[in-house]
C-alpha cells in the first residue's frame, strides 16, 4: 500500500495562523514575579507554560534557574522587574520581605512609575499592605493585595485561592 503524504495547507493559510500566533503573543503582558518560594515559582512557572514573557527575580538568584531554562529572563532587581514589565507580581514570605522588596535599595518603588502595574500576593498584615500600596499609589502605580491561599499543590495545578482588593481594573489585568 503506498501512503501519500499529507496535503499542505494552503500558504495563505499558514501566514494567517502565523500572523495569528504573533498577535496572540504581543496581546499578553509582559510578566515579572518576585519571589521563587515554593508558592511564587509554581505560579511564575504556570505563566511561562502559558506562553507570557516572564521576568523573575529572588534573593537567592539560583532560585530561578529551573524557570530560567524554559525560557524566563531573570533581573537582578525589582527595580528592574518593575522597569522592564507591564505587571509585577510578588510573592515574599512576611512583612519583612515583602518591605525589603519594594522600600530596599533596587526595590519596586524605584522602578515604579504611572501606570505600572503591581500584584502583592504576600501574606502580609494590614498595616504593611496599605504602607505599600500607598507607596505604590503615590507614584502613579496601580495596586492589588492579592494574598493566595493554598499549598504547592493547587499552586502547581493552578488552584489557588486568591483574596483580591483594590484597583479594579488591575484586578482585571491580572487574571487568565
Amino acid at each position: 500500500q503506498v501512503l501519500a503524504p499529507a496535503p499542505r495547507k494552503p500558504a495563505s493559510s499558514a501566514r494567517e495562523s502565523s500572523k495569528r500566533r504573533r498577535e496572540e503573543a504581543m496581546a499578553k503582558p509582559t510578566v515579572g514575579y518576585l519571589g521563587m518560594g515554593i508558592m511564587g515559582s509554581a505560579m511564575a512557572n504556570r505563566l511561562i507554560d502559558a506562553g507570557f514573557d516572564v521576568t523573575l527575580w529572588n534573593r537567592t538568584k539560583e532560585r530561578c534557574d529551573p524557570l530560567k531554562a524554559k525560557g524566563a529572563k531573570v533581573a537582578d532587581t525589582p527595580q528592574a522587574v518593575v522597569e522592564a514589565c507591564d505587571i509585577v507580581f510578588a510573592c515574599t514570605s512576611d512583612p519583612e520581605s515583602a518591605r525589603k522588596v519594594v522600600f530596599g535599595e533596587g526595590g519596586v518603588l524605584a522602578g515604579i512609575s504611572a501606570g505600572k502595574k503591581y500584584v502583592d500576593m504576600s501574606t502580609v498584615d494590614e498595616e504593611c499592605a496599605i504602607e505599600i500600596a500607598t507607596a505604590i499609589k503615590s507614584k502613579g502605580g496601580l495596586f492589588l493585595e492579592a494574598p493566595v491561599s493554598g499549598s504547592k499543590a493547587p499552586a502547581v495545578n493552578g488552584q489557588l485561592v486568591i483574596l483580591a482588593a483594590g484597583d479594579e481594573s488591575l484586578r482585571s489585568d491580572a487574571q487568565p
